[in-house]
C-alpha cells in the first residue's frame, strides 16, 4: 500500500508543479496595469478555473502527505 501513495504524491507534485507554473504572474495582464476591466469581474473564468484547480490538487498532495506520514510509523 506504501508504494501506491508513493507514486500518487510523485503524480501530485509534477501535476502540482505544472499547475502553478501556469499561472500568470501579478505584473502581466490587466492586473499589471492597475485597473481591473468591470466586464471581466476581475479574473477570466480560465484563471478562477485554474486557481480551483490548483487548490484541489494542493488540498489531495497534502492529504496524501499525511497518509504517507502515517504509513512510516
Amino acid at each position: 500500500m506504501l508504494g501506491f501513495f508513493a507514486v500518487i504524491q510523485v503524480l501530485l507534485s509534477v501535476g502540482l508543479i505544472g499547475l502553478v507554473l501556469m499561472h500568470s504572474g501579478r505584473d502581466t495582464g490587466f492586473g499589471g496595469m492597475g485597473f481591473t476591466p468591470a466586464s471581466q469581474g476581475g479574473q477570466h473564468i480560465v484563471e478562477r478555473n485554474l486557481t480551483r484547480l490548483t487548490v484541489v490538487v494542493a488540498l489531495l498532495f497534502a492529504a496524501n502527505t499525511v497518509v504517507l506520514f502515517y504509513q512510516f510509523e
